[in-house]
């Protein structure tokens, strides 16, 4: 018996509302019966809440993030499912978060030597940062919220809202495998997430290099990337490629915090000097030369 992909996508059970249901509620009894073997009347049990709900959010954020690339990539009827439901996945992201969010202010408030421990200004801007980011999306998903905005506010809106998520949450996964000296022993979701992350972001810059080739060949069909452009660009993608599994940040850190203002930058500007987004900095260079065109 033949299975009509398209049919089964479009069963009301699995798309809109029903979706986010089917999801956030199972997630909240998960985190709930998490809760129960952890003890939170001290400071690591909520700590490791924290953790827990924040393995819940991430894959959301990332999903979100690659949907629309899945769609120009590999146009299909999963793809197209994915992109009608964004909005929804997105709402699920942001029920975790918001339990991510109990759990600091129970940590915040009832835990604050624990908490302000290694205290860094950045730590607290980026996360807060993120949270009104992220309550503008779900305000702004609702017509109360979005007719207030034109469409090009709600769009810009939404695009900065959605990359400084993804940054926080990729540079996290980033942070822990590559930096902290007492992660000596990284848990597999941490690999896991941290791949998930980044092949998110990857897939936006292999479709904005589709994008660009096909719009210059409608405006010029004739027209070719040159040899060298090419080479150039596998070389840099492959570098970037290079980077991403590599142990390089203690050196590079020192040289681009090396100046004074540089130095004090990374006390409070979220991400600075950005290293966890250096290699997709230069896959997305290497993609930008793979796909010049000579008109």
């Amino acid at each position: 018996m033949n299975i009509d992909l398209k049919v089964v996508l479009k069963n009301k059970a699995i798309n809109e509302w029903r979706l986010f249901w089917l999801i956030s509620i199972p997630m909240s009894i998960t985190i709930v019966i998490a809760m129960m073997g952890h003890d939170m009347s001290t400071a690591h049990g909520v700590s490791e809440m924290i953790s827990f709900a924040v393995r819940w959010a991430v894959p959301f954020i990332f999903l979100v993030v690659a949907i629309s690339s899945l769609q120009i990539l590999f146009p299909g009827p999963f793809p197209m499912w994915l992109l009608r439901n964004r909005k929804y996945i997105g709402m699920c992201f942001a029920v975790a978060m918001a339990w991510q969010g109990s759990f600091i202010f129970i940590m915040s408030n009832f835990f604050r030597e624990y908490y302000f421990t290694d205290y860094v200004l950045r730590d607290e801007l980026e996360g807060s940062i993120g949270y009104i980011f992220l309550s503008a999306m779900v305000v702004t998903s609702f017509r109360f919220g979005r007719k207030h905005l034109n469409q090009k506010q709600w769009k810009l809106l939404h695009k900065s809202s959605l990359y400084f998520l993804w940054a926080y949450a990729y540079s996290v996964y980033w942070w822990a495998l590559f930096y902290y000296p007492y992660n000596q022993n990284p848990r597999a979701i941490d690999y896991v997430l941290y791949c998930c992350g980044f092949l998110a972001f990857a897939l936006r810059i292999v479709a904005w290099g589709k994008q660009r080739q096909q719009a210059a060949k409608r405006n010029n069909p004739e027209s070719s990337t040159p040899f060298a452009f090419k080479v150039l660009g596998s070389a840099f993608i492959a570098f970037g490629l290079f980077l991403s599994a590599s142990q390089w940040q203690e050196s590079v850190t020192a040289f681009l915090t090396a100046p004074k203002w540089s130095e004090n930058l990374v006390l409070w500007l979220p991400y600075w000097p950005f290293e966890p987004f250096l290699s997709l900095f230069i896959i997305g260079l290497g993609t930008m030369l793979a796909t010049k065109v000579k008109t």
